[in-house]
């Protein structure tokens, strides 16, 4: 004897994030009511007026009903508070309705290669147990408006896309063919979450290592501190979105970004190392060129620049000492008030001494540091619109 069953989800309820859709296990939790529909002619009853019988779930045991389970399923039950929810409706021409309150845990084959800017495929699978397609048939009663859900669903880390219904056939090669019906949802994931936590901090920290070309080359501790705090900084920020990510054997697209800012703010680190290599070897030049006494001047401003972190030019020194002797006699003149002094020369000499100064920032700005000042943003730029322009 063939039993024609027809299935209906009048009204799907996903409780917080599907209940709490918990993609980082690949698999989803679900809470819905459940409605079956058939027709057992052993079960007609005559009614003048046409009215429906309603039973609870202890009639069930005693009645055939569909042995329907959930395919990829691990773990489920029916609710029963404060008793079983489990409703049966018996019509006078033998129809039946049968309906359940059951919350399922089902696998769910995600994909996290673009995460979190990624689009998962999920479904719930139903099919009949004992009864292949030659003893029950499984249909949805109302093709896609068998599913009903809550217009004002949220779920806190996804947006709902689609959600649809079909059927199809499962084929095992002891038992058969069997009827397997699908309740189908696309998830978007929401991204701001992770803007902030990750990606926003990671843009902070490269552009915070671009600062580095923008300092003097000889002042040795303020570049290599600010090379090591962003180089730290980032390693803390990977670690901590490792932690919050799936943990999967391939790359996601959040470890490209994290892994690619990464890679920008190390450079700038090796970009100062060559900087401070090239500028020991024009010393060693002109240490050739001026001769031993003014190389003996570089050593000991080497040496000066390795205690204080600053370095001490020979020609600065050279340049600036008229205007040491010229202090050193304005303080003894100021002393003796005989010597006459004006405010004009003092103002000459700080003039000179200023366009002196400027002179040497600039004559210590590095070519590499200027190259750098530019290339280094436009990589970055070129980076990010690659980057989302392929994963958005």
């Amino acid at each position: 004897m063939k039993n024609e069953e027809r299935f209906s989800s009048k009204r799907v309820e996903e409780q917080e994030a599907i209940e709490g859709l918990r993609t980082y296990k690949k698999d989803f939790t679900m809470t819905f009511y459940l409605r079956h529909y058939w027709k057992d002619e052993r079960l007609t009853f005559p009614s003048t007026r046409n009215k429906s019988m309603t039973f609870d779930g202890r009639l069930i045991q005693k009645i055939w009903v569909p042995d329907v389970f959930f395919v990829h399923s691990k773990r489920s039950f029916i609710h029963d508070t404060t008793v079983e929810n489990i409703m049966l409706r018996v019509y006078p021409d033998g129809n039946i309705l049968f309906s359940l309150r059951i919350t399922v845990s089902a696998m769910c084959f995600m994909d996290f290669s673009r995460f979190p800017l990624d689009t998962q495929n999920c479904s719930l699978e139903l099919e009949s147990y004992a009864y292949n397609e030659e003893d029950l048939m499984l249909y949805w009663k109302h093709g896609n408006k068998s599913l009903n859900t809550d217009e004002h669903i949220s779920l806190s880390q996804f947006f709902i896309e689609d959600f649809s219904a079909s059927s199809g056939l499962a084929f095992y090669s002891s038992t058969g063919w069997y009827n397997r019906l699908f309740i189908n949802f696309v998830l978007r994931r929401h991204i701001f979450f992770f803007v902030l936590q990750s990606y926003f901090p990671a843009m902070l920290m490269v552009m915070l290592s671009w600062v580095s070309f923008w300092i003097d080359r000889r002042a040795v501790p303020a570049r290599l501190s600010l090379g090591i705090t962003t180089v730290l900084t980032m390693s803390t920020i990977i670690t901590g979105a490792s932690a919050s990510v799936p943990q999967v054997s391939y790359i996601k697209a959040v470890d490209i970004y994290l892994w690619v800012s990464f890679l920008f703010v190390f450079l700038s680190v090796i970009e100062y190392a060559a900087v401070n290599y090239l500028t020991t070897v024009e010393e060693r030049k002109q240490f050739k060129k001026r001769g031993k006494i003014s190389g003996i001047h570089n050593i000991e401003a080497v040496q000066a620049m390795a205690f204080d972190g600053c370095y001490h030019d020979s020609e600065t020194d050279i340049d600036l000492t008229p205007f040491s002797i010229h202090s050193e006699e304005y303080s003894v003149n100021s002393k003796n008030p005989s010597t006459p002094t004006t405010d004009s020369a003092q103002l000459k000499r700080k003039k000179s001494l200023k366009g002196h100064v400027g002179r040497i920032i600039l004559k210590n700005n590095h070519v590499i540091d200027t190259y750098s000042r530019i290339v280094f943003p436009a990589m970055f730029i070129v980076f990010n619109f690659v980057y989302w322009g392929l994963y958005v």
